[in-house]
């Protein structure tokens, strides 16, 4: 018997139309055997499956998923994201050519039919017109509602297909035989314009809808492109030689020159560096690597050069993990645009059901006129009852309120987000380029007895130093022209040296004053331990005889990180900071903000990690961060928000963007979610609540009464109506935000 070997994957599901078809390819894996779970995602396009690997294969499962009438991407190499991307843009650019020729076609089409209706040919023209609607622009509508049958299942697109198969296939029949009609003493009508318009518009949403949703798979490549396509290794002959990154196999020795990013996690053997460790751990610091040293595979190298060993490759690298926690985080969404579609699974096949009934009714009860009367009142149903309400309902309030808000600062990305904003119950913020600028900056400075004469010599020092608290002190002191140094001199991870117009000064740590036998005054070393003590760092500045200066520098709390904070909780919504600094910074800088939750030293798996403890608790959670180290958490997260100037990768695992970096625009942004998603649902419940009154009407209840029979004509009318309506409504919320 084989060892079980359990896997959970992550693929691109292909050729969906509707969250129904997800379904019906999260049952058919499901069915697979050796399949534990499977969940797919309609938002993402993606089935995140956990399987024994010795019960079935990727392939095994993507024939499962083709028996279904559907695809999986299995291909998860390297050089397969590329290929993805070209389906994916290939498919937007289809439905985009196929959206704008259905409106330019039905535009022409929807004049005849309201006032050139009588004049010569005008059915014949409309025939012409809507024809490569219906049946070349429109035919994914037939093919995926033939699916649908075939699976014994309706939905959506099943209801488009046969109001606008219906309508058409009665025009024509009408167009051809007229008299019909005329024999039984009815004026004939042709409905080319009502199919035509329906097909528009539905794709209209569709498109919007795809729009949408087309970047949630930006993060995973982005994160992908921060891996050097090659890299530097030195050979069995002890020479440099370029290869691919998928050819670096454990105990390799790379070489990493300066500015370039190091590929795969591994322990420095010789040289040393500054490697800038933020997209990684958030802190604005770079961190000192020097032999025996650990280096992680997405940082980036400064100004020296090393070579390190390969410990962990491909898959087991730090970075490789934080890209799988992002994809299956995405993958266990679901959109807001499922709730339509759960309901149409009902809605559909009662709507066939009453048109079908309807028919029925007409031809027991009239049996002189039943047929007539009842074919014309399924027509009518079918059309008026077509979902374009349903199918416009969330789009155009998610434009509405995604325009609004980019105009305040705030980018949101799709509905799913507007619908968590309102449930919100605890946020989290990254410490790093969140609550505080995201960059070292000087605080304090104390100068022996008030003197700062020598502040020249002091910022012509670091002007040379490759540190990089140095740029802090280079920026404290401002633009100005350097004087030459001579016999400069850096050691590091200690200090720096440099004579300026014969006159040696000295810059670095407080062990770098002791090495160089420089005493200090009992006063500027209190003040320096007193900054330590508060989580700062302390450059001391000196001559050959003492020091003169000491400087404390740390990463500034923005002005409106502490309001921001009370606005929060003001809402009800506990808040937490996790930062991977120390515990004494955690501490001064939560306890500056009035946060009272806080977690210090913590990795990026450990915040996402924090994100579903709270889930688990009930809680739902919003991540705010900058960092790419947050990337997984904010994709972890119930509601992730990225602060603007912060990485791409950030921006792009969150589903909102706070472009200002402005924590106060938080509390703007649940507000105008909870306005956005408001008007959703009143959008779906005037969409509903109409065809609830129409149904009936289009059905003939009113006939027996007052003789009152609604002609399809104006089904189609009253259908178009509807949509009008609720992007009428959607616009409100503009209004109330003005």
């Amino acid at each position: 018997m084989s060892k079980q070997k359990i896997v959970k994957q992550t693929f691109p599901a292909l050729a969906m139309g509707c969250a129904g078809c997800a379904l019906h390819i999260e049952k058919a894996l499901k069915k697979q055997k050796g399949v534990l779970q499977a969940a797919v995602n309609f938002a993402a396009a993606t089935a995140t499956v956990e399987y024994d690997s010795s019960q079935t294969t990727p392939e095994l499962l993507r024939k499962a998923v083709q028996d279904a009438g559907y695809d999986l991407f299995v291909d998860l190499s390297n050089d397969s994201a590329d290929a993805m991307e070209q389906v994916h843009e290939a498919k937007y650019k289809a439905l985009k050519f196929r959206t704008v020729w259905a409106i330019v076609l039905s535009i022409p089409l929807f004049v005849i039919g309201m006032l050139f209706m009588n004049r010569p040919y005008a059915n014949e023209i409309s025939w012409l017109l809507s024809t490569p609607v219906v049946f070349w622009l429109g035919r994914d509508f037939f093919t995926d509602a033939w699916k649908q049958l075939v699976h014994r299942s309706a939905n959506m697109n099943t209801l488009v297909a046969l109001s606008t198969g219906i309508a058409y296939l009665f025009s024509v029949f009408t167009l051809l035989f007229p008299h019909f009609w005329y024999s039984r003493g009815i004026q004939p009508h042709v409905y080319f314009e009502a199919a035509s318009i329906i097909i528009a518009f539905i794709l209209l949403g569709r498109l919007l809808e795809e729009k949408a949703k087309g970047n949630t798979s930006a993060v995973v490549k982005k994160l992908m492109g921060l891996q050097p396509k090659t890299v530097t290794i030195i050979n069995g002959v002890g020479e440099p030689e370029e290869i691919s990154i998928d050819r670096i196999e454990v105990n390799a020795i790379l070489l990493v020159k300066p500015g370039e990013k190091i590929a795969v996690d591994g322990l420095v053997t010789e040289g040393s560096s500054y490697v800038d460790e933020s997209m990684l751990t958030g802190e604005p610091v770079a961190v000192l690597k020097e032999k025996d040293s650990k280096v992680f595979a997405g940082t980036m190298n400064q100004k020296g050069r090393f070579c390190f060993r390969a410990e962990k490759v491909g898959a087991d690298t730090v970075w490789s993990q934080i890209v799988k926690t992002v994809q299956e985080a995405q993958g266990s969404k679901a959109p807001v645009q499922k709730l339509v579609d759960k309901i149409a699974g009902v809605f559909v096949p009662a709507i066939i059901g009453i048109a079908v009934l309807s028919f029925i009714i007409w031809l027991l009860f009239d049996p002189g006129a039943g047929f007539i009367h009842g074919l014309l009142a399924m027509v009518t149903v079918l059309i008026i009852a077509c979902p374009c309400a349903l199918g416009l309902a969330t789009p155009t309030a998610i434009m509405v309120g995604v325009g609004e808000g980019a105009e305040k600062g705030i980018l949101i990305k799709d509905a799913e987000s507007l619908e968590i904003a309102k449930k919100v119950d605890s946020v989290v913020l990254d410490k790093t380029g969140t609550i505080t600028e995201g960059k070292p900056s000087v605080t304090s400075i104390l100068w022996l007895d008030g003197d700062d004469r020598k502040k020249n010599l002091f910022a012509d020092l670091e002007r040379y130093s490759e540190h990089p608290l140095a740029e802090a002190v280079v920026r404290y002191f401002g633009n100005r022209r350097s004087a030459w140094i001579e016999d400069f001199e850096s050691v590091t991870g200690k200090g720096i040296k440099g004579t300026v117009n014969g006159e040696t000064g000295f810059a670095g740590s407080m062990k770098w004053m002791n090495e160089n036998a420089i005493p200090i005054d009992n006063r500027l070393e209190v003040k320096a331990k007193e900054w330590m003590g508060n989580a700062k760092s302390v450059i001391c500045f000196a001559n050959e005889k003492q020091v003169l200066a000491v400087v404390a520098i740390a990463d500034k709390i923005k002005e409106t990180s502490p309001e921001a904070v009370r606005q929060l909780q003001y809402l009800g919504i506990e808040v937490y900071m996790l930062t991977g600094d120390d515990e004494a910074t955690a501490s001064e800088i939560a306890a500056s903000c009035g946060i009272t939750q806080y977690r210090s030293e913590i990795l990026p798996q450990g915040k996402a990690l924090f994100i579903k403890q709270l889930q688990e608790t009930g809680k739902t959670v919003a991540m705010i961060g900058d960092g790419i180290n947050d990337s997984a958490a904010l994709a972890q997260a119930d509601l992730g928000i990225a602060m603007g100037k912060g990485s791409d990768i950030a921006i792009a695992a969150a589903k909102m963007t706070i472009i200002s970096s402005d924590l106060i625009k938080i509390s703007d942004a649940i507000r105008l979610s909870k306005l956005t998603i408001r008007t959703v649902r009143q959008n779906l419940f005037w969409a509903f609540a109409y065809n609830l009154v129409a149904i009936p009407v289009a059905a003939g209840v009113l006939y027996p009464m007052n003789g009152f029979l609604l002609n399809p004509m104006i089904g189609g009318a009253a259908m178009a109506l509807s949509s009008v309506s609720v992007v009428l409504n959607s616009l409100r919320v503009k209004m109330k935000l003005t």
